[in-house]
């Protein structure tokens, strides 16, 4: 299975670019389609409002239930206090199974990593470039998985991109996707020191194409079983617990009580 893990759905309000704007799934799921794509993970635009973003990512995912997976967008200042909530959610109603969170919007917090230990899901923190962030994280939280897309840096600052590679090669819970990675020397180096078993494909669609991102990781030409690992595998081991949860709804509904306790109340109903 080929598993496209960085995606964007749905609609923004900032209006300064299409990162804010807009992002509309029919052609990228045509070309992801063409490209051999399986399943797509998604998860919301920047946006004011993510807990209205999220329901609208959530109404995609049951529009097609057999396409994508889904990741719940947090602002870790503005949402602060509800993190847990959010989530819990997204998890328990729409089948949720990760947390993305963005440097652009605010530094990662505590509140979020607690969210993901608590709820035994993964994080997605896009660093843009603050890489030094990532040895707190994995030293405070190794019980969580941290995906770390772009290599570090979607500005293409390849000094970002290969100070990741110390962190990705030397903790377990680190982890690394391809999207929107130009500098392919580097992208390589990643795979050969850190192993096949710590970098995820993914696109960034749907502003760049699936197929010229898949394109990159066929050109690695990794053995197979490595392959099929960063193809997919990867991502669907780090999601495996999470994705078998939703077979039984009762251990979302207990482990959203725990938060609240630990939360102090952040697990009231989200807006």
């Amino acid at each position: 299975m080929i598993v496209d893990c960085h995606c964007h759905a749905g609609v923004g309000d900032g209006l300064t670019g299409p990162w804010d704007t807009r992002a509309p799934m029919r052609d990228y799921l045509r070309r992801a389609e063409e490209a051999g794509i399986d399943r797509t993970v998604v998860f919301a635009p920047f946006t004011s409002d993510y807990g209205r973003a999220n329901g609208e990512v959530c109404a995609l995912v049951r529009r097609h239930p057999a396409r994508l997976w889904a990741f719940a967008f947090v602002h870790p200042a503005r949402d602060r206090g509800r993190i847990f909530a959010m989530v819990a959610r997204s998890v328990r109603e729409c089948s949720f199974v990760g947390i993305k969170v963005h440097r652009h919007d605010a530094r990662i917090t505590r509140e979020v990593c607690d969210a993901a230990r608590t709820l035994r899901i993964p994080v997605l923190y896009d660093v843009a470039g603050e890489v030094s962030t990532v040895e707190l994280l994995a030293r405070e939280y190794p019980d969580v998985s941290f995906i770390i897309p772009h290599l570090g840096s979607f500005a293409d600052d390849w000094k970002a991109q290969i100070a990741l590679i110390d962190p990705l090669t030397r903790h377990p819970n680190v982890h690394a996707d391809s999207a929107g990675v130009r500098r392919f020397d580097v992208l390589e180096e990643a795979v050969q020191r850190a192993g096949s078993h710590k970098i995820l494909f993914g696109t960034d669609g749907p502003w760049l194409h699936p197929g010229v991102e898949l394109a990159k990781i066929k050109a690695l030409h990794l053995p197979q079983a490595d392959e099929e690992r960063v193809l997919g595998g990867n991502w669907l081991r780090l999601t495996a617990t999470a994705r078998a949860s939703h077979a039984g709804g009762p251990r979302v509904t207990a482990l959203r009580a725990s938060g609240a306790a630990m939360h102090g109340g952040a697990g009231a109903p989200d807006r």
